[in-house]
């Protein structure tokens, strides 16, 4: 296969676009952008004009990924795709919303309104015969037992289709990001690029998974190298660990400076204080559900700003601001959330994105390994 190859993009779920922004800046296409709330759309268009980045060929859709498999629109998305293979490779990417697999979220499963969705996805795959689909969720689709039947059952339909899969529990801190982020993601390819003997195995270990890989997972989560707990002060200054200076790029601190909050467009968007917990929480102390004080010099928890989840600034007496939750989530500075978006708006499409770092990484390994074929 050509190392000049182009693949093209069909995106789903699409929210503000944080995965798509990896594959963007991987060599890869986006002709195709759907999403159901008309604000993440607003946001990914706008955050595209500010980069500079050119718009989709086949647009943006506003709606349900519904409407392209079993509604009016399924024609059209036929079309689109089979216009585009005319041309390269054709691949779906998505992660629908989780909710319904999160523990911690509604954990309805696949019975659920979002975990339906996870459905409707897979069956838009099996219609419409990409070249190669990305899938993401969240780990309780995987390791709640449930789920997991779900998702065997997920995998047995696309295998039945005609795809070889390989698939992955990873955590997004792997690539850099400085958030404790687990998510499940599988690959799959159409058995005729890759023969009819290859196994999922085989692709497994063809595929890669750990190519772009920068940090061994359990030691960047020993809680024993990181600092836990400090007295909080507000605007207090402190020196990094000698000791961190190995892991410094996962800290918290680390991506402030790299992404200067201060002075990012978003960095007056935060909800304002409302209790003097904002003063008593001591700093690195997010033991409990809500009221998480972060820990400069320590990565974040999983960015989850919904659900009563309240995220305190290390060393301010409030919430972060969407250009720090933005710099949480590992995305380029220039990246920015239109000023008119809700604050509400702002911090659920911030956690509900797959963070940059990690989508770039998972876009160069597909890149990789298309253009082994």
């Amino acid at each position: 296969m050509s190392s000049k190859l182009r693949p093209i993009i069909f995106s789903f779920f699409s929210g503000s676009g944080f995965l798509d922004l990896g594959f963007e800046r991987s060599g890869f296409d986006v002709c195709f952008v759907n999403e159901f709330h008309k604000p993440f759309l607003d946001a990914y268009i706008h955050s595209r004009k500010k980069m500079e980045l050119h718009e989709p060929k086949y647009g943006h859709f506003l709606g349900s990924i519904e409407d392209f498999v079993t509604g009016d629109k399924s024609q059209v998305l036929a079309g689109f795709v089979q216009d585009a293979k005319a041309d390269s490779l054709v691949g779906f990417i998505g992660g629908p919303p989780c909710p319904d697999f999160s523990v911690a979220g509604k954990n309805k499963g696949s019975e659920g309104d979002n975990g339906k969705l996870s459905r409707v996805y897979i069956d838009a795959i099996i219609k419409n015969q990409p070249d190669f689909f990305l899938f993401e969720n969240v780990k309780g689709l995987w390791r709640t037992v449930k789920h997991r039947a779900f998702y065997d059952e997920m995998k047995l339909r696309l295998e039945e289709a005609g795809y070889v899969l390989t698939d992955r529990l990873t955590n997004c801190i792997e690539y850099g990001v400085p958030q404790d982020r687990d998510r499940i993601l599988m690959f799959g390819i159409r058995r005729n690029h890759v023969g009819t003997e290859l196994s999922n195995e085989q692709l497994e270990e063809d595929f890669h998974w750990e190519k772009e890989v920068k940090f061994g997972r359990s030691e960047a989560l020993d809680k024993s190298v990181w600092p836990r707990i400090s007295e909080y002060k507000e605007n207090s200054r402190r020196q990094m660990p000698q000791s961190l200076e190995q892991l410094s790029e996962l800290t918290v601190e680390h991506w402030f400076k790299k992404n200067e909050v201060n002075k990012h467009p978003n960095s007056k968007h935060h909800f304002k204080p409302y209790s003097d917990k904002f003063k008593t929480i001591r700093e690195g102390d997010d033991s409990k559900k809500s009221f998480k004080r972060l820990h400069r010099f320590r990565y974040s928890p999983t960015a989850a700003y919904g659900n009563n989840e309240v995220h305190l600034h290390p060393y301010k007496s409030r919430r972060l601001s969407a250009a720090e939750a933005l710099a949480i989530q590992s995305l380029p500075k220039e990246f920015q959330l239109p000023s008119a978006m809700t604050l509400s708006d702002m911090f659920k499409t911030i956690g509900n994105g797959v963070p940059y770092l990690a989508s770039e990484a998972l876009a160069k390994t597909i890149r990789s390994y298309l253009e082994s074929l």
